[in-house]
């Protein structure tokens, strides 16, 4: 379903956005990989798979795939086209759920994508990133790619319905190898290390300010 969703929807996709594509070589042809992105609208998920030539899986929450109506379809065939998969993560064991799908992906010499932020940002600033990503680069040795979406917010910002036809710009940047670290998986400093060298390297491919929080807290203080 993915590849055919992408060959026949990914040229039109491509004619309407004509993506502006920096540093797609450091995207390894073969092998596991985490490609860590910051995250400014919903269709970073779908960008990102299209300029990528290789299958990119990403999770999603398992609310996406069980909607019912036309939304409902619309929903689950865009989450098939992007390569996402379901996971419940109402759960105490949704992190541990995420991450083992993670690690089986990249066993399996796959790309894996992930949202350091862990949710969209509020104001098209970086946010804090969580830890996650730095456990599945320790635990798998997978090298990370980072991944900056430029100009996505803009097109299409938090409660517009629909994007702009403006054209979207990504950056890629070197792999990160943590390999200095092995063996020091579950030891908090590294991985907050880990992290934090992962979103320095996207401020400096996204030119975003930064903000020591998580996004998630900052949405909630404004909700309430």
């Amino acid at each position: 379903m993915y590849r055919v969703l992408k060959a026949v929807l990914g040229p039109i996709l491509w004619v309407i956005w004509r993506p502006q594509v920096e540093g797609l070589s450091y995207v390894p042809e073969s092998g596991g990989a985490i490609l860590a992105s910051n995250h400014l609208a919903v269709f970073d998920s779908v960008f990102l798979p299209l300029v990528v030539k290789r299958h990119i899986t990403f999770i999603a929450k398992s609310d996406y795939f069980t909607g019912k109506g036309f939304k409902g379809w619309l929903t689950r065939v865009f989450m098939g086209m992007v390569g996402a998969i379901p996971v419940d993560r109402t759960g105490g064991d949704a992190a541990h759920a995420s991450l083992g799908t993670g690690r089986r992906i990249l066993s399996e010499g796959q790309l894996f994508g992930i949202y350091p932020e862990g949710t969209r940002s509020p104001d098209g600033r970086l946010y804090r990133g969580k830890t996650g990503v730095a456990r599945l680069a320790l635990e798998t040795g997978a090298p990370v790619v980072p991944v900056a979406m430029l100009n996505t917010g803009e097109l299409q910002p938090i409660g517009k319905r629909l994007p702009s036809r403006a054209r979207v710009r990504m950056r890629f940047g070197p792999p990160l190898d943590f390999s200095r670290y092995k063996g020091m998986v579950g030891d908090r400093t590294v991985e907050r290390a880990v992290t934090d060298e992962v979103m320095d390297a996207l401020r400096g491919l996204s030119g975003q300010d930064y903000v020591d929080e998580y996004a998630a807290k900052i949405k909630q203080q404004r909700d309430d």
